[in-house]
């Protein structure tokens, strides 16, 4: 069975409104958390909801938080996120970033003091459909472990960036600098799923494959190694270092501290507009001329075409507007304790 965005998008902002949301906040996070779902990105969609609606509840994160502008100037801005949703303070980031941009040309806005961020690359969505190249930075409590430690060191710390395409869709890559989501790792386990070796470093500093030490005893790998942990110290500094947000192991964590505490997450936001530096007719065609090249590559065998960042999940979004999203089972269950908590009982949810 599938649910329509629309239906899906609505059940969130019922319960989003239930624990104290405006209705324009719980539209905001709805925005975010069905759109990622649409695109087949199943860990950070609406999965993540019961864990924000405790945390709303337990008073770790506010319903009614209002993002603000600490310090400012021409091209950048600080933001305190004031421990709303983080998909409240990102979307605030985000609109502040492209604001800036379209007088300076490129912007950088961080974002101190939000909740759980969800799916970065959401975000460069949003700017890219403004007209600008972006790239966005989180940082979360230690989970992946660096070349040669026996335990965590950075957070699974996301790098996104969207380039707009005026017309057609927006290259757009979302990835963790672990190897691996940890959202992954919790839904192969769950799953009864067998997880590859490159995933998990146990408690000896080696590949362990057995999913349920994560995330007290195993810590993710670093993407491809130093070059993945590199990253993710990049993304800790310009998510926090630089305006002086909680770093590592002052983040915490959203799934299992006690609910009444802010996890403190952080978020960097750079913002490019591309319309100070050429006219967007001319970056089209170039970046058209780009695609159809790498469109026209040879392949392996039984591989129709190479792929940009992105093609695959916004086919998938198209086709979630049309006929719905089937959701998989572990997210259905996930909702299915949010309906009976709420006391709602939607069909596609029996």
């Amino acid at each position: 069975m599938t649910v329509s965005v629309e239906a899906l998008r609505g059940f969130v902002i019922t319960t989003l409104q239930q624990v104290g949301q405006s209705l324009t906040d719980a539209e905001t996070t709805a925005d975010a958390l069905v759109m990622t779902d649409s695109m087949g990105v199943f860990t950070h969609g609406t999965k993540l909801l019961i864990g924000y609606l405790n945390r709303l509840r337990g008073g770790g994160y506010k319903a009614t938080g209002v993002p603000r502008i600490e310090r400012e100037g021409p091209a950048w801005a600080v933001i305190d996120g004031d421990s709303a949703l983080g998909q409240v303070g990102c979307v605030f980031a985000t609109r502040t970033a492209i604001a800036k941009a379209r007088q300076t040309g490129v912007a950088y806005v961080a974002l101190r003091n939000t909740g759980h961020i969800g799916a970065a690359g959401y975000y460069c969505a949003l700017a890219a459909e403004a007209g600008m190249v972006s790239m966005v930075t989180g940082n979360d409590m230690p989970s992946v472990a660096a070349p040669g430690s026996r335990g965590a060191v950075l957070g699974s710390n996301p790098l996104a960036y969207g380039v707009p395409m005026f017309g057609g869709d927006p290259i757009l890559l979302d990835m963790a600098t672990a190897a691996v989501a940890g959202g992954k790792v919790y839904a192969a386990h769950q799953r009864g799923e067998p997880l590859p070796n490159t995933w998990l470093i146990g408690p000896d500093g080696l590949p362990t494959t057995d999913g349920s030490l994560y995330p007290h005893h195993a810590s993710l790998a670093p993407m491809a190694g130093h070059k993945g942990y590199g990253l993710g110290l990049w993304a800790e500094v310009l998510s926090a270092a630089l305006p002086g947000g909680a770093m590592t192991w002052q983040v915490g964590s959203w799934i299992f501290d006690e609910l009444s505490k802010p996890s403190l997450h952080n978020a960097g936001f750079i913002v490019i507009d591309v319309a100070a530096m050429s006219t967007p007719e001319a970056f089209a065609a170039r970046m058209q001329k780009l695609i159809d090249e790498i469109h026209q590559a040879p392949t392996a065998v039984g591989v129709e075409r190479v792929l940009l960042p992105g093609e695959r999940e916004w086919k998938l979004r198209r086709e979630a507007l049309q006929t719905g999203i089937a959701l998989p089972e572990d997210v259905k269950m996930k909702l299915r304790t949010v309906a009976e908590d709420f006391g709602l009982k939607p069909d596609w949810l029996q």
